[in-house]
């Protein structure tokens, strides 16, 4: 028989083991009549306020809705600007365009590949009211050496979490820091869905409650728009119900991930830079590897059956439908054909494991 080889990611795995649970969650929106915004939303809204430690969540239908329903609410003057990095598959960048915003761009730092907040401190200008930090891997970013530059010029800050529920830092978890926070829940993120589904964190009851009238159609009671700028973003009884049953679990998968990426990373040789996910800090949801020629492991990788991807290989500025050639970034497009994503999700067996690692070791640079 032929060996399949180690996978990127397996859905299938996680499936399989919860069936039972997944179908139990099924079964109680069936049984209840409710499809939209029923007990099984309003149960995981407050479970998932519980975990991260704020006052609030809203539901919505998926990680991007979320980022345009919070820059829109926190949006409440002439400026027009949101800041955010370029190296982080574009979705803020999707958001910010679909609610009518400008979008300008801050570096990263080189050896964690977050957003240099120094380097934000000199890209705001008058016209910024938002700027969108984005928790990447799962590595917890500065959100408090941010909010230091950003609070007293009135710019709000919102944490980017889609890759990062769990990670915890000194000053609370992810998702809890800023003014708002943004989650995914698309299938393949540390807490999964069985298709999309997002939601907003904050600390802030004006916030929450335009979020809320935000995600449906602007009504502040059933067909009574009052909110500018409302759409239909809701996550549905059934996702709800299904993200209650693995909520749970994201500590442990998150310790998983993080296991892995240690091993990968004690058998990298050098010239392999494996980014470390040490502590409770990093989420783990994605092991990236930093290395001259990302095509050449690659190739190397699948040669001894390992799949990989690259999370993310164009930047914002750099894509066909926004590029802007007077913005220059030289960490972001230093990284550029430097990173390639290694397997990392909590079902992968020891054996796959050690597999990925013996094929880093034998990789001739």
């Amino acid at each position: 028989m032929s060996n399949p080889g180690v996978p990127f990611v397996d859905l299938s795995r996680a499936l399989a083991s919860e069936r039972a649970e997944l179908l139990a969650a099924a079964d109680r929106v069936i049984r209840s009549g409710w499809l939209i915004h029923g007990t099984e939303h309003r149960s995981f809204e407050t479970e998932l306020a519980r975990y991260l430690g704020v006052g609030h969540v809203i539901g919505v239908g998926n990680g991007t809705d979320a980022l345009e329903l919070a820059l829109r609410a926190v949006n409440r003057d002439e400026r027009r600007t949101v800041l955010t990095v370029a190296n982080a598959g574009g979705y803020t960048t999707t958001a910010a365009r679909a609610a009518g915003f400008r979008v300008g761009y801050v570096d990263v730092d080189p050896q964690t590949h977050l957003m240099d907040v120094s380097a934000a401190a000199t890209a705001i200008d008058d016209d910024t009211f938002a700027v969108v930090i984005t928790h990447l891997y799962g590595r917890a970013a500065d959100v408090a050496g941010l909010r230091a530059i950003c609070e007293p010029r009135g710019i709000s800050v919102i944490e980017d979490c889609a890759q990062a529920i769990g990670a915890r830092t000194v000053d609370g978890l992810v998702g809890s820091m800023a003014d708002l926070a943004t989650f995914s829940f698309y299938p393949t993120k540390n807490l999964g869905a069985l298709g999309d589904g997002g939601a907003v964190a904050t600390h802030h009851v004006e916030l929450a409650e335009r979020v809320r009238r935000l995600s449906q159609y602007g009504w502040a009671d059933k067909y009574t728009s009052t909110e500018p700028g409302g759409r239909n973003s809701r996550l549905d009884e059934l996702q709800a119900a299904v993200l209650r049953t693995r909520l749970p679990r994201v500590d442990d998968g998150n310790q998983r991930r993080r296991d892995i990426i240690a091993r990968y990373a004690a058998a990298a040789p050098d010239g392999l830079r494996v980014l470390p996910a040490e502590g409770p800090n990093h989420a783990g949801h994605l092991c990236v590897v930093e290395t001259a020629d990302a095509r050449a492991l690659a190739e190397h990788l699948a040669g001894v059956g390992v799949q990989t991807a690259v999370h993310y290989p164009i930047p914002d500025h750099r894509q066909p439908s926004t590029a802007r050639s007077e913005v220059h970034l030289p960490e972001t497009e230093r990284l550029t054909g430097r990173i390639l994503s290694l397997p990392c999700f909590p079902e992968l067996t020891d054996d796959e494991v050690d597999a990925v690692a013996r094929g880093l070791t034998a990789h001739d640079l």
